[in-house]
């Protein structure tokens, strides 16, 4: 089994930072992909930062405010988040795509989430 634990998550005020961590433990094989996501109350999910091998995708509306990395060795996903605005405030998950030991095919994984919140 594969689990994915996030932190980092927190309140901050407008224009502040914060990083979020997403670490996958269990029977991996290998990961491919990771990324993040977020959902606002009364909002669907959207994927906020992808991370494909070396090339990273992120929304319109966080591009050159935030910067995915991965760290391979320790199965690490990070967002560094800066120049925050109300707007982010959402409840952000981690995701994976996972090749595990006993599996035939990649997986999709996702962490619990972690609150951020941006007063203004």
């Amino acid at each position: 089994q594969v689990k994915l634990v996030e932190s980092g998550g927190g309140v901050a005020q407008a224009g502040e930072s914060l990083r979020l961590s997403c670490e996958a433990s269990g029977t991996i094989l290998y990961i491919s992909a990771m990324g993040w996501y977020r959902q606002s109350p009364g909002k669907q999910r959207e994927m906020v930062a992808y991370m494909n091998g070396g090339s990273a995708d992120y929304a319109a509306s966080v591009e050159g405010r935030f910067t995915i990395s991965r760290d391979v060795a320790t199965d690490t996903v990070y967002l560094q988040m800066d120049s925050l605005k109300p707007e982010d405030t959402a409840l952000y998950y981690c995701t994976a795509s996972v090749r595990g030991y006993y599996s035939d095919d990649e997986d999709d994984y996702w962490g619990q989430g972690t609150q951020v919140t941006v007063s203004a």
